[in-house]
């Protein structure tokens, strides 16, 4: 997003939309989702966005340490390998709620310091963004697993757990 202090209400509320679907991290992780096969999908929407726009909101309050900075993208490729473990139904779906958190802390930081009107044009962003994908996938996600059997669950969590593993691999080694 470059400098957070120079930006318009307008480009706060493109990045808010265009960051966690641009973001191939973030956007994984939001279509991952629907390998998961969530009981009442629609159920879950506004809780997800709900700590995901908190986690924003406190990344604006209490900064990302300089010791876990450098983290902080491996952690949010390993929440893949986490959303491949509930697919699986070795973790609890409602881990899904602290993940989102994170990755809404780490959304939020990218824009700390800017001017209140970009900061809320930009969480507005976030939450159209974000809403619109995750109602989408959570509306499609049991015809997703109804479809791919569950071999193909496996499968597909298996690919996301390794997709991953590999870009926290990468982010670890640069």
């Amino acid at each position: 997003m470059g400098d957070s202090t120079q930006l318009t209400g307008w480009s706060g509320l493109v990045s808010g939309i265009g960051h966690p679907l641009l973001g191939p991290d973030h956007f994984l992780f939001l279509l991952a989702i629907a390998f998961i096969g969530l009981k009442r999908p629609s159920a879950w929407i506004i809780p997800l966005l709900a700590i995901g726009l908190g986690g924003s909101l406190i990344s604006q309050f209490i900064p990302l340490p300089d010791v876990v900075a450098p983290w902080a993208e491996a952690l949010v490729s390993l929440s893949l390998v986490v959303e491949g473990l509930i697919a699986l139904s070795i973790a609890p779906a409602a881990w899904l709620l602290p993940l989102f958190g994170l990755h809404g802390f780490l959304l939020g930081s990218t824009i700390v310091g800017a001017e209140p009107t970009p900061l809320i044009t930009y969480f507005l962003g976030l939450l159209i963004g974000q809403g619109v994908l995750l109602a989408l996938v959570c509306s499609l996600s049991q015809t997703v697993i109804t479809h791919l059997g569950e071999q193909g669950r496996r499968l597909g969590a298996g690919i996301w757990m390794g997709i991953g593993i590999a870009f926290a691999w990468v982010v670890l080694i640069d």
